[in-house]
């Protein structure tokens, strides 16, 4: 499905209500009172959309990105908090009770609790809800127990937003509008039974056993999964996939992670996990033979629908992981093109697999540059970080303006890089990264 129609359907969802609404006729109140009802529509609509965005929808995130969807969830929800929260601050036509005579309330604003307990519920759920997000990393719980918290507290901003709406909501009085809300509910409803119940189920028909667990450099580890049923994965280079390993699907322990195997080597599926997290700081604890499970493939970080000339490849640290593969794929497919792989590291023993990546550069031709930040004295290699100086020696001819670069690693270096190529002339659409951290 093109970006675009994406898009359009997105805003065709948000919308409909204030359209809706807006094509009922009823006569005009205040035009404070228009804003604020206008104010809490389009905030209801957008929180029910965000559903969408949750990440989990191939459909959706193999054109714009995984990351790219991620963001606009995280920016559209704190517009949405916005306008939620300062829509009852709009009214100036206050009556409560509602006279008996006006039941669609044209002429009145009630502040009944019976009415509005639901908004208040929501009212108060949904900017705890964002700030939750926002500073997830400074609270001390776990990233299971964050998510489950998050994922209930999104869908029950939904019902009682939804509840508000049709109980006290001026415009949603009107059949179409009540059919409009009850729809898009339906919609989240579904959304949340797709990723904790269906994907679940899904994954119980195709188990995986943990075929190797072995460190490949410092704090860093690869680890091989193998069907336990004879299933095929089909997957790009490039792509991750979210892990669960040693639980149940249902579980919510559940990572994303960069797949490092090439689609071309058999049914085993190889991830590169570095130790920096609640989860990943036992994963050289995991027994071969644990039980596993996987929901994906996922990610547009890959060179297939991406025609160019040449090919660069860009890490940093953990964030070879999917380059990795792309370069095993690349050689396993015999791709004569010109390659480039830039790897940045703090020091010599965090670099993944040196062997095999000096083989890569030999056998398929790659041009391989290691960057250290902390190099030892013996060190020949480049130093320093991944400079604009650096990247304007490598990439500053004229033909290196077609080439394809794929970028993964810290956002603060992909952030530096993105704007070093595009200010040597590199077309936006000629940079693929995805990046998982945001402000």
């Amino acid at each position: 499905m093109p970006v675009r129609l994406l898009i359009i359907l997105y805003l065709f969802a948000t919308l409909l209500p204030l359209c809706s609404a807006w094509l009922q006729g009823l006569a005009p109140r205040s035009i404070a009172d228009e804003l604020a009802s206008g104010a809490g529509i389009l905030a209801l609509a957008v929180i029910l959309a965000e559903f969408v965005l949750l990440g989990r929808y191939r459909f959706v995130t193999r054109r714009a990105g995984t990351d790219i969807v991620m963001r606009m969830h995280q920016l559209l929800a704190r517009s949405a908090a916005v306008l939620a929260v300062i829509h009852p601050f709009f009214y100036t036509t206050r009556r409560a009770p509602a006279p008996d005579w006006d039941v669609s309330r044209q002429f009145s604003v009630t502040h009944d609790f019976s009415a509005i307990w639901p908004g208040i519920i929501a009212w108060l759920l949904l900017p705890t809800l964002v700030l939750m997000a926002i500073g997830r990393n400074a609270l001390a719980y776990r990233y299971e127990t964050w998510r489950l918290m998050h994922g209930l507290g999104a869908a029950l901003i939904a019902v009682f937003g939804v509840l508000h709406a049709l109980r006290a909501g001026r415009y949603s009085a009107d059949p179409v509008m009540v059919y409009v809300w009850l729809v898009l509910l339906g919609g989240v409803l579904f959304a949340f039974a797709y990723v904790y119940v269906l994907t679940p189920a899904a994954q119980l028909r195709r188990p995986w056993r943990v075929a190797a667990v072995r460190p490949i450099a410092k704090k860093t580890w690869e680890v091989t999964l193998r069907p336990e049923r004879d299933t095929a994965f089909h997957y790009r280079a490039g792509q991750f996939a979210w892990l669960n390993l040693g639980h149940n699907p249902f579980s919510l322990q559940e990572n994303p992670f960069s797949i490092s195997s090439s689609p071309t080597s058999g049914s085993e599926v190889g991830f590169i996990i570095k130790e920096q997290g609640d989860f990943t700081r036992t994963i050289g604890q995991v027994q071969p033979g644990s039980r596993a499970y996987l929901d994906g493939p996922h990610g547009h970080l890959t060179i297939k629908d991406h025609p160019a000339p040449g090919i660069a490849l860009i890490a940093g640290g953990v964030g070879i992981a999917p380059l990795l593969s792309i370069l095993r794929d690349l050689r396993a497919t015999r791709d004569t093109r010109p390659t480039t792989l830039l790897y940045g590291n703090r020091s010599e023993d965090q670099i993944v697999y040196p062997d095999e990546l000096e083989i890569l550069a030999l056998d398929h031709g790659t041009h391989l540059i290691h960057v250290l930040s902390e190099p030892p004295e013996d060190w020949s290699g480049e130093t320093g970080m991944v400079s604009p100086d650096l990247l304007r020696a490598e990439f500053g001819g004229e033909e290196h303006k077609h080439w394809l670069y794929v970028l993964c690693g810290p956002p603060a270096m992909i952030e530096s890089i993105e704007n070093t190529l595009m200010a040597l002339g590199v077309p936006s659409g000629k940079i693929l990264s995805e990046r998982f951290s945001y402000d």
